[in-house]
């Protein structure tokens, strides 16, 4: 047992944890040093082109690495990463740029079910300029165009729009804005609200109802004045103003629909708003309630006489009550 075998190789050294590296000792005491502890859970591969880029901000590796480390489907936008970190949404949207500038990040605009356009955020563990897309066939670069530093950025487009032949290469939050339709743009802004249109002193029910009907009727006399049934419940109020001013509703319709201008209506509801209570005619003049007629009572028979005499009710005449009385 105490024969020694010295053609067997010598067993390879196991390498020390830390720092205590045979080939470190000779190295001075400062510097960085580890104390590690290996991850069995939660967890995320971080590669060192990442983490130690020389090009990068620290801010835009910090945040490539919390990037990689999110699960699919969490929310990656500028607002969201704002709440989460207490840096801004000015050097949020720095970083991302930096990210997608050296291949890190790309965001796609793509078309949902309904027809909204929305942003997909993608991020790489590997530069994307180092490598193809995987879902996007490779294309010649000799023709002329963009230069080097503008080629290098990732390309995003939308699903629909100009061939993919002809897209320029730019940032995907303005091809995406580019490219939405017009309609699209418009949903997403806020409505602005319709102008407040005249009210009528008396809330009668057949005012208002008169009202609706000359609003429903309007786009028959111009189809450009057709009206939603919120739009004409808005504007009710300043049609019955008007009628209670003694307006003929010939006369309004006129007032609506005469001299519209020559390039459209926009926004059919705002534009008739405006008309309502710019030319609000005003109230007309007072007029002193004219006295009632007489009363005019029916002719009666009189029942003593025989003669006719005009009475509420059937009885004698005045000349048969009186010598009724005179005899009592």
């Amino acid at each position: 047992m105490g024969t020694q075998h010295p053609s067997v190789p010598p067993h390879a050294q196991a390498r020390l944890a830390g720092n205590k590296h045979p080939n470190r000792a000779h190295r001075t005491t400062g510097g960085l040093r580890h104390d590690n502890t290996r991850h069995t859970t939660r967890f995320t591969v971080i590669g060192n082109h990442l983490a130690q880029h020389r090009e990068l901000s620290l801010l835009a590796i910090g945040l490539g690495v919390h990037l990689q480390s999110l699960p699919k489907g969490a929310p990656a936008d500028i607002k969201s990463l704002t709440a989460r970190f207490p840096e801004g949404a000015t050097r949020i949207a720095a970083a991302l740029r930096e990210l997608e500038l050296h291949g890190y990040l790309r965001r796609e605009c793509v078309r949902t079910s309904t027809g909204r356009i929305v942003t997909r955020t993608i991020s790489c563990n590997q530069p994307t300029a180092a490598r193809p897309h995987p879902e996007a066939p490779s294309r010649a670069v000799d023709r002329p165009g963009p230069s080097a530093a503008a080629e290098s950025q990732p390309q995003e487009a939308c699903e629909e729009g100009a061939p993919q032949q002809t897209r320029e290469r730019r940032a995907p939050q303005e091809l995406c804005e580019e490219r939405a339709p017009q309609e699209t743009r418009e949903r997403r802004a806020p409505r602005k609200p319709l102008p407040a249109v005249p009210r009528p002193a008396c809330n009668a029910p057949a005012l208002f109802h008169a009202a609706t009907d000359l609003l429903a009727d309007l786009h028959r006399h111009e189809p450009r004045l057709l009206l939603s049934t919120g739009d004409t419940a808005h504007l009710a109020p300043g049609v019955a103003a008007w009628l209670e001013r003694d307006v003929t509703p010939a006369a309004v319709r006129h007032a609506l629909t005469a001299d519209l201008p020559p390039g459209g209506v926009r926004r059919p509801a705002a534009f008739l708003a405006h008309r309502l209570a710019d030319q609000l005619p005003p109230p007309p003049p007072f007029r002193a309630p004219a006295a009632p007629p007489p009363v005019r009572h029916p002719l009666q028979n009189c029942d003593g006489c025989d003669r006719a005499f005009r009475a509420p009710h059937p009885g004698r005449c005045r000349a048969c009550r009186t010598d009724l009385q005179e005899a009592a």
